[in-house]
């Protein structure tokens, strides 16, 4: 390598390992990812497929030479779960894990446990796309006196304002709240960090962290399992960031995302 194609790679190297790190994680396809229901807070596990996710995402980040030095995740198994596995995949099974239910999926209110096609072909594809992605718009709330509700719920208990709907706008306001809380002094200590969480939650993190407009956000899907890094400035602006998989891959990943609640077949 010339001289000045090594200083210049010597230079990227140093530039990003002074960086802060966050690597933020959707959990592994979920039970009900797979029959493909509305999920929010109803408190499903990983399927098969979302174990062997898990365990990819753990490998991945390992062989690309990541390291943590703390974990944070949401109050949901299938996101806990994730986050062990990798963990163990990473042999970090030792991390202090910090649980937070700010982290959780968005509350979908009445949907909770419907089949998404079913759905949209009762409601029309558009009516399921606002409630999935609309940035204000809030599903049918969930009675209160529902054993799905979270007042219901003991790991809940103590928290005032749970919620029986929410837009991605009352979820980007919890997430608001949990980075400035949570998140900021372990970045400001310099600490990395791994966020396990939800297709919802994580959206709203990285529409707080890219300034995406609302119209950008309802057509941003994350996929399952595939790490997405951000590289922070001091001040904690996005530097770079980047999913750790191939194009084409992540392409696919999206796509399946994409589809799921709409009343056609996906291509």
């Amino acid at each position: 390598m010339p001289a000045t194609g090594l200083v210049t790679s010597l230079a990227k190297i140093l530039k990003f390992t002074a960086m802060k790190t966050l690597v933020l994680i959707r959990h592994g396809q979920s039970a009900w990812n797979l029959e493909n229901r509305f999920t929010g807070w109803v408190d499903v596990d990983l399927s098969d497929r979302g174990v062997r996710e898990a365990r990819d995402a753990g490998r991945t980040l390992l062989e690309k030479g990541y390291r943590f030095d703390v974990a944070m995740t949401s109050l949901l198994k299938r996101s806990i779960r994730t986050l062990w596995l990798i963990l163990d995949e990473m042999d970090q099974m030792y991390l202090p894990v910090q649980t937070d239910w700010r982290l959780n999926e968005r509350h979908y209110g009445a949907l909770q446990g419907l089949d998404k096609k079913e759905t949209a072909l009762k409601h029309g594809d558009d009516q399921v796309l606002k409630w999935r992605r609309g940035y204000a718009i809030r599903p049918p709330a969930l009675d209160a006196a529902d054993p799905q509700h979270p007042s219901q719920d003991p790991r809940y208990a103590g928290i005032a304002g749970l919620p029986d709907t929410e837009s991605l706008a009352d979820t980007l306001e919890r997430v608001t709240q949990w980075w400035s809380e949570r998140l900021v002094p372990e970045l400001n200590n310099d600490k990395r960090v791994l966020v396990a969480a939800h297709g919802n939650s994580l959206r709203a993190m990285v529409k707080f962290l890219l300034g995406m407009s609302e119209d950008e956000i309802m057509q941003y899907n994350i996929p399952t399992g595939i790490p997405l890094v951000f590289r922070l400035s001091d001040e904690l602006q996005v530097v770079d960031h980047e999913y750790l998989a191939d194009e084409a891959a992540l392409n696919a990943a999206v796509n399946e995302v994409k589809h799921q609640a709409s009343s056609e077949t996906a291509p």
